[in-house]
C-alpha cells in the first residue's frame, strides 16, 4: 500500500464477509494525523467490524489498509504497537483493583514492572480515579469503567485510539465527560477515530465524519458539509404581532424566492435560506418595513436530517449485519490472537 506521511489510517475497498453476507462492503477510509474522525451509523451498520479489520482483530477478506504506512495484514505486530483500542464493553477484571487491572494489562504490553506501576498511577490521576484506585471494580460506576478502560488502552501512548461507541449506556454529564477525555487526547497528539451511533456526539467531536450503513459508506465530511448537502438552513423569526405574519411572507418571497412556513398561533416565521447570508437581507428589510422580532435564529439541517436523507431512517434502526462477536473489547497490545494466525 502507497504511504502517506499525512495519513494515520488509510484503507481502500475493504470487505468483510460472514457466510453470504458482506458486513463490510467496499469501505474506503482517509483518517489525518491529529484528527477526530467519526464513523456514524445504527447498531450493525458495519462500525465495529470495519475498526476491528484495522485493528487486526479480524482478517481482511478484499481490500487493503495501512496504519501509518504499515500495512495491516502484512504488518499486524507493527500496528499493533501504534494503536490503542477500547471496546463497546469494559474489559477489566471485575474481581481486581483499578491499579491492578492497569498494572496488569501494563506488563501484558511488555512494561517493565516499575515502568508499569509509574504509568498506571499517572493515568488514574489523569482520568480522575486516583480515590478509588484500591476499589474493586465491581465497586465502579458505569462511568468510572469507562474511563478505566480508556486509560488502559493509553498505557503505551500509542498515537492513534480507536474508540468504538465510547459513551454507550453512559448519563449524559458521564458522556460529556468522557467527550472532554476525547478532547484533551487530541489536544497531547493523539489521533482518534470514533465510531457512534449518536448523532450529537459525531457533531461534537468528529473534525470529518463518515456516515455507514448496511456496510457500505455513504457519505464523507464535515459536519457543515453533510448538513449543507442535504438541505437548506432555515430562518426562525418569532414576531411580536401576528398581524405581521403576511409582510413577512411577502419579504421572504421577494427576496430569498421561498414560500415562508407561517405559525399564526405562535407568531412565528420560518424562512428557506438558498444561502445563510440571506438573513440579514431579510432582517434588513423587516427593520426598515418597522417589524418587531422577539427572537430570530437560523437553523441548519440537523444531523438526525441528513442521516435520514441518506439512508431512508434514522440512526436507531438497527440492521442484522455485524460479525456476532462485535461488541467485544480488544486491546492495542502486541499480544497472541488467535483470530491473527492466518496473517502473520
Amino acid at each position: 500500500m502507497t504511504t502517506h506521511p499525512g495519513l494515520a489510517v488509510r484503507a481502500s475497498a475493504l470487505v468483510k464477509k460472514f457466510g453470504d453476507h458482506r458486513a463490510v462492503d467496499g469501505i474506503d477510509l482517509e483518517v489525518h494525523r491529529g484528527e477526530v474522525f467519526g464513523v456514524l451509523g445504527p447498531n450493525g451498520a458495519g462500525k465495529t467490524t470495519m475498526l476491528r479489520m484495522l485493528a487486526t482483530l479480524l482478517h481482511i477478506d478484499e481490500g487493503r489498509a495501512g496504519i501509518f504506512g504499515h500495512d495491516v495484514r502484512t504488518e499486524p505486530h507493527a500496528v499493533r504497537r501504534l494503536l490503542g483500542v477500547t471496546g463497546q464493553y469494559a474489559s477489566v477484571d471485575e474481581n481486581l483493583t483499578a491499579t491492578e487491572n492497569l498494572w496488569l494489562f501494563a506488563r501484558l504490553q511488555g512494561l517493565g514492572r516499575t515502568e508499569a506501576r509509574t504509568r498506571g498511577a499517572e493515568l488514574l490521576e489523569q482520568f480522575d480515579l486516583t480515590e478509588a484506585a484500591s476499589k474493586p471494580i465491581s465497586a465502579f460506576s458505569g462511568g468510572m469503567r469507562r474511563r478505566l478502560d480508556l486509560a488502559a488502552s493509553l498505557l503505551t501512548r500509542p498515537p492513534l485510539i480507536f474508540l468504538d461507541e465510547p459513551t454507550t449506556g453512559l448519563d449524559p454529564r458521564t458522556r460529556g465527560q468522557m467527550w472532554d477525555t476525547i478532547r484533551d487526547l487530541v489536544r497531547t497528539g493523539c489521533t482518534v477515530l470514533l465510531t457512534t451511533q449518536y448523532l450529537d456526539e459525531a457533531d461534537q467531536l468528529a473534525d470529518r465524519i463518515a456516515v455507514i450503513d448496511r456496510g457500505r459508506k455513504v457519505a464523507e465530511g464535515t459536519a457543515d458539509e453533510l448538513k449543507s448537502s442535504v438541505g437548506q438552513s432555515t430562518l426562525q423569526l418569532q414576531l411580536a404581532d401576528a398581524a405581521d405574519l403576511p409582510v413577512v411572507a411577502d419579504e421572504a418571497r421577494r427576496l430569498v424566492r421561498e414560500e415562508a412556513v407561517l405559525t399564526p398561533e405562535a407568531r412565528r416565521v420560518n424562512v428557506p435560506l438558498t444561502r445563510t447570508d440571506q438573513a440579514v437581507d431579510v432582517l434588513v428589510a423587516l427593520r426598515d418595513r418597522g417589524i418587531a422580532i422577539e427572537s430570530v435564529t437560523v437553523q441548519k439541517p440537523s444531523l438526525d436530517e441528513v442521516f435520514l436523507a441518506l439512508t431512508g431512517h434514522d440512526t436507531h434502526d438497527t440492521h442484522d449485519t455485524e460479525d456476532p462477536q462485535d461488541g467485544a473489547a480488544n486491546r492495542g497490545a502486541d499480544l497472541p490472537d488467535p483470530q491473527m494466525e492466518d496473517a502473520r
